[in-house]
């Protein structure tokens, strides 16, 4: 889950009352050209911006989380996106999702 710091919050696993942190995983990043609706792609930004990780970062954290069935997200920054959301005019909310038109 992001926390409204810009720092992930650290998923402790809780073995015989020890915590273990989870290792680092090498991967390999593509560069690809992803097409947004304007105000998402601002509101996006500024969430990255504000977390202090890169755009790319923030899509993988969402992607992967969603994946899982996971909020990727803390109250806090829940906070911060609807404050921006409110910023950049963003009016589409997740039932536009499939209903959009260029």
């Amino acid at each position: 889950m992001w926390s409204v710091n810009g720092k992930l919050a650290e998923e402790k696993i809780e073995e015989n009352s020890v915590t273990e942190k989870t290792e680092k995983k090498k991967i390999e990043r593509v560069q690809t050209g992803v097409r947004l609706e304007k105000n998402v792609l601002k509101v996006m930004k500024a969430l990255a911006a504000h977390l202090e990780i890169g755009l790319g970062d923030l899509i993988e954290g969402i992607v992967l989380h969603s994946f899982e069935g996971k909020a990727p997200f803390s109250p806090e920054t829940l906070e911060f996106i609807e404050a921006m959301r409110k910023a950049y005019g963003l009016e589409l909310t997740a039932a536009d999702s499939h209903k959009l038109e260029e």
